[in-house]
């Protein structure tokens, strides 16, 4: 191709409406590119999607199990695109679509990934690979489907799809189950979203590569960025056994024991700061379904395209020091795994990881993915209208953790932060979110690196505190403050004349006045100066900061 060719192709490129994908957009479009979602070569139109939830098959009759679609904004591509470059976050130009249908979604209808579900369309056609997706930590590891299968060649292989880091028990499973089947083994971490436990997919990776070091030669460790599905019952574990197949895996095990890692269960750790909802993961009853010695059954399950394998209910045998089948221990003697959410308590106290649960290799990379509370970053975003307290608060608990001098302290508040990160910024609905993300993403990278964090800004609107905390829990802890002062108490204080000057019409978009404030249902903490003093007020932050082992009690 000629300079100039390549001069037009270029014109015409930056010409095209583009979409930013969002996170699992993005790994839905790389399993396409990659081949792990064939047959499927773009994104589902509705004739699809309607078959899948009918019958399990495409509308050509192509068996699948599962839906595949592109949901934007209805104003975000016009009308009569036929072409759609699509973006990564950071803007890399990574694939283009070829508009084949756009169908306008019922409100509620959306996909579930984040991007909202009110005035969406959905768009579908074939995607053609632009450029390489740029992978992050591990890119070594991240291979294509085809160059996994070379590497597998011929002969059984039994995959594990984990959102989360293996035990003793899951290792000692897939040890027996690739016995009886005679196969290699292939961990596929799923990179897509946060982690169990861990958050990060790095973390996540790193204790699946320990977990390796417990299992068999020859097992194979391959990242896939697959997103959770959220759109039906059974279309998670639909989802792992199609891309485990299109890997090389002939079977798939499925973790029965009711922890954080079964397919569309809820027990995840909810952030890094939080307990999970739910406490599953413990060993079913003595009548449990662990077949007869062995402990293992397989079937085709309903909706997957490979075999689903169980080694049925296992313990830890206290007596042999072993995990086993629930049926060859002795009453009494069993002890069920920790739950998510115990192992999550754990590690946040700095406590041991008993051996019996896990191996020291994977034992070390929890610990070091998930430090102890006292010695990681955290965010303390205090919220409240104007005049509340919240600044002064701030302030005090600055000083206060600078007079211990055990942890680095920054204070973004809220005018400080309007001077000089969100200089130019209006008072418009769409420019205040702009600003505490700002002071979220600042924020954040003090976690980040093991600091603390305070903000004070007013923060008027749910939508952006929820996306400063899903920002910050990638990271660290998220503490939300509510300074709930009533507004009466707040502009009786006013000494800046603000309050006078909204409610005189010289101040537009005035929160609590001429703008809303959304109160937090999250809050971590909840306090009234009217009806608490200064010291008081910081002496209850630093109080929870101390109960929840972010703070050593002095």
């Amino acid at each position: 191709m000629t300079a100039g060719a390549r001069a037009d192709a270029a014109s015409e490129v930056a010409g095209w409406p583009s979409w930013t994908l969002s996170e699992p957009q993005l790994a839905d479009l790389e399993l396409l590119l990659s081949g792990a979602f064939a047959p499927l070569t773009g994104f589902m139109s509705a004739a699809d999607v309607a078959a899948v939830g009918e019958r399990g098959e495409l509308a050509d009759g192509t068996p699948w199990p599962f839906p595949v679609t592109l949901d934007v904004p209805e104003n975000a591509i016009s009308p009569d695109a036929t072409r759609v470059m699509l973006h990564d976050p950071e803007g890399t130009p990574l694939a283009v679509l070829d508009v084949a249908g756009r169908s306008l979604l019922p409100a509620g209808a959306g996909s579930g990934d984040g991007s909202g579900d009110r005035g969406l369309i959905r768009l579908d056609g074939k995607v053609t690979a632009h450029r390489e997706p740029e992978h992050g930590p591990f890119r070594r590891l991240q291979l294509s489907p085809a160059e996994v299968r070379a590497q597998l060649g011929g002969g059984p292989v039994l995959a594990f799809a984990t959102r989360g880091p293996l035990n003793s028990r899951q290792i000692g499973q897939l040890r027996h189950l690739a016995g009886q089947l005679k196969a290699r083994i292939l961990l596929l971490p799923l990179i897509s979203g946060p982690a169990d436990v861990v958050t990060r997919p790095e973390a996540l990776i790193r204790t699946v590569l320990a977990a390796a070091e417990s299992l068999p030669s020859g097992t194979l460790v391959v990242p896939v960025p697959l997103a959770r599905r959220r759109t039906g019952p059974g279309h998670e574990l639909a989802a792992r056994a199609a891309v485990c197949a299109a890997y090389g895996a002939t079977h798939l095990f499925a973790d029965g024991a009711g922890g954080a890692d079964r397919p569309g269960g809820a027990g995840r750790a909810a952030g890094r700061g939080g307990r999970a909802a739910g406490r599953g993961g413990r060993a079913a009853g003595r009548g449990g379904r662990a077949g007869g010695q062995g402990g293992g059954s397989a079937a085709a399950d309903p909706g997957t395209v490979i075999p689903v394998v169980s080694a049925g209910d296992w313990a830890y045998d206290r007596v042999a020091d072993v995990w086993r089948p629930l049926a060859l221990i002795e009453a009494g003697t069993e002890r069920a795994e920790l739950a998510p959410d115990e192992l999550a308590d754990l590690l946040d106290a700095g406590a041991e990881v008993p051996a019996w649960f896990t191996p020291p290799a994977v034992a070390r990379e929890l610990i070091s993915a998930r430090p102890p509370r006292s010695q990681r970053g955290f965010v303390l975003f205090l919220t409240g209208l104007s005049g509340s307290g919240k600044s002064t608060i701030a302030r005090d608990l600055r000083d206060a953790l600078a007079e211990r001098g055990d942890r680095r302290v920054s204070l973004l508040d809220g005018d400080l932060v309007r001077r000089l990160l969100s200089a130019g910024l209006t008072f418009s609905r769409a420019d205040r979110d702009l600003n505490v993300l700002r002071i979220g993403y600042v924020a954040a990278e003090i976690a980040r690196h093991g600091g603390i964090a305070i903000c004070a800004p007013i923060a008027p609107y749910a939508a952006a505190r929820a996306r400063v905390r899903e920002m910050v829990s990638e990271t660290g802890d998220f503490l939300l403050i509510h300074v709930a002062t009533p507004v009466e108490v707040c502009e009786a204080r006013d000494r800046k004349g603000l309050y006078a000057k909204a409610r005189a019409g010289v101040i537009d978009h005035f929160t609590g006045v001429s703008d809303p404030y959304e109160e937090p249902a999250d809050a971590e903490l909840v306090i009234d100066t009217s009806a608490l003093s200064r010291s008081d007020a910081t002496a209850a932050v630093l109080g929870l900061l101390t109960s929840g082992g972010w703070l050593a009690a002095t």
